[in-house]
């Protein structure tokens, strides 16, 4: 399975980018998806997940700011991101839960709940 994030670039404080994470392979509808940002020197941190049934679950530093959202029939899902702040510089990962697996409010947040991840998309934004 290939998982190919795109969308980044360079934006002014309160500007808006829309990430798009493409994923190969069948099933799509039933595999939860997540997508985390690694600013340089820091840990690789949750951001936003949404579930096999569309639930939808933020970091707090994001929240009322991003949207994240999925597409089963294009195999596509979103990262929405308004409102942009120095803070949210980083690369950001797409990535994918094994089949047919749950999120919780806890389990969605934890990189281990992934299986698979994308190459990651460069987000900076600039004060």
């Amino acid at each position: 399975v290939q998982l190919q994030a795109s969308g980044g670039g360079l934006v002014q404080t309160g500007g808006s980018l829309r990430l798009s994470c493409e994923v190969s392979g069948r099933l799509f509808s039933k595999y939860a998806l997540g997508w985390f940002r690694q600013a340089p020197g820091r840990e690789r941190v949750f951001v936003a997940a949404v579930s096999i049934l569309g639930r939808t679950f933020y970091a707090d530093s994001v929240k009322g700011r991003f949207t994240v959202s999925r597409d089963n029939a294009n195999n596509m899902v979103y990262l929405q991101m308004n409102n942009l702040e120095p803070e949210d510089t980083a690369v950001y990962y797409c990535a994918r839960t094994r089949f047919n697996i749950g999120i919780s409010e806890m389990t969605a947040r934890a990189m281990d709940t992934y299986y698979d991840w994308g190459q990651g998309t460069q987000v900076t934004v600039s004060s």
